[in-house]
């Protein structure tokens, strides 16, 4: 058959096979990424029936999918709402770096791996997946909840932190001078700065020049301007997706709930074949050798979200269920993480052992994140329950 024929005859089968995912998900109440992930593991390299023809367009797919779930976070926040949780919750992102980069770090010294090694671990187990969280929170219902802005100020300070780590790394793992590597932080920084400068004093204006009372015609406006962005973010050494997030906080009012509406079934779409393409892109051959270093490192770094996801929300006024919500949706690991692990693979700067480590952390994060998300709430009400008053009307108990 041709090669075109081979890609529909894939593509129909993964939709379709997602679509019954999706409704075993929904018959059970609980987010499809799980599932979506395993899907993956199953049908990639070294599964049962390993998927090769679609692998160019689902690279594609899923950047189109993070773009779309980090635009679609950024719409649910004006320009001010960010730079009011960031002044509020710049120490919570201190702490989540010392937290969380930390083991990772330290576990590549004891092994040996060297700085280079302690730099990519530390990257991987310190950043959360933006792209899982915000699926996530969206299937669940709890973006209008109070602790949702909390996370969002973790997340932003996470994608920001990349803009910064990113090109450190890079340079790094290429041998670039120390001014080298400095030139392309500054050049990141400015950047991101420049963006969110724009979007405080030229929202309205952003927001007027996406708007179309034509819903084909603002659909095609939303979709140019999300890539055009988040590919000169990516151009200029800042993550697509914190392009992504800082032209959906640029868009306010009726346009960013009209944006929201259209956008939302091919954000589903596409996110939905960003953690196939992850799953499928991951050898299960490789995970039984690290599982359990994996495993242990995946308890303590979870341990250490909640942490500071806990601490985070109790700043900002928030209840017990509220602070659990936050602290167990910090967990998934994916798309920056995966990121890291790939670029100092290609650089040949680390080992083998280290890529097979870090994706089968992400996998188990990424698969675990979701769950303990979706399962934390009736945990935080058994919590937080408290006995019932005594009936002043009741006989007392005998002695």
């Amino acid at each position: 058959m041709e090669n075109t024929t081979i890609v529909l005859i894939e593509l129909g089968a993964v939709f379709l096979g997602l679509g019954m995912l999706g409704r075993i998900a929904a018959r059970f109440g609980m987010s499809p990424v799980p599932l979506y992930l395993l899907g993956g593991l199953m049908f990639g390299h070294g599964g049962l029936i390993p998927l090769s023809s679609i692998e160019e367009f689902g690279h594609i797919a899923s950047e189109l999918g993070v773009v779309l779930l980090l635009l679609m976070l950024g719409l649910e926040y004006t320009a001010r709402e960010l730079v009011t949780g960031l002044k509020r919750s710049w120490v919570a992102g201190v702490v989540d770096l010392l937290l969380n980069f930390t083991p990772g770090a330290a576990l590549a010294l004891m092994l040996g791996w060297g700085y280079a090694g302690a730099m990519v671990l530390g990257g991987v187990t310190y950043i959360s997946s933006s792209g899982i969280i915000a699926k996530v929170l969206s299937d669940l219902g709890r973006l209008g909840n109070r602790e949702t802005p909390v996370i969002l100020s973790i997340l932003v300070l996470e994608d920001l932190a990349m803009a910064v780590y990113l090109p450190i790394l890079t340079a790094t793992l290429a041998g670039v001078s120390f001014w080298g590597g400095l030139r392309a932080v500054g050049v990141a920084l400015l950047a991101v700065t420049l963006v969110l400068l724009l979007a405080l004093r030229f929202g309205p204006v952003i927001s007027r020049l996406v708007h179309s009372p034509d819903r084909e015609n603002f659909l095609l406006k939303l979709i140019g301007a999300a890539l055009l962005v988040s590919g000169l973010a990516a151009a200029l050494q800042v993550s697509a997706a914190v392009g992504a997030f800082l032209l959906g906080i640029a868009i306010s009012g009726s346009t960013a709930h009209s944006a929201a509406k259209v956008l939302e079934p091919l954000r589903d779409l596409f996110a939905a074949m960003f953690f196939v393409l992850f799953g499928i892109n991951t050898d299960p051959t490789t995970i039984p050798p690290v599982f359990l270093l994996a495993l242990g490192l995946a308890a303590m770094t979870s341990a250490t979200k909640i942490v500071t996801g806990v601490w985070a929300a109790k700043q900002a006024g928030i209840g017990v269920p509220g602070r659990l919500r936050a602290g167990t949706a910090l967990i998934a690991r994916g798309e920056f993480s995966i990121v890291i692990a790939g670029l100092a693979v290609a650089s040949g700067a680390v080992g083998s052992e280290l890529a097979a480590l870090a994706t089968t952390y992400v996998m188990l994060l990424a698969v675990l994140g979701p769950v303990a998300t979706r399962y934390t709430e009736p945990l935080a009400r058994a919590l937080v329950r408290k006995p019932p008053a005594p009936d002043p009307a009741a006989p007392p108990a005998p002695a």
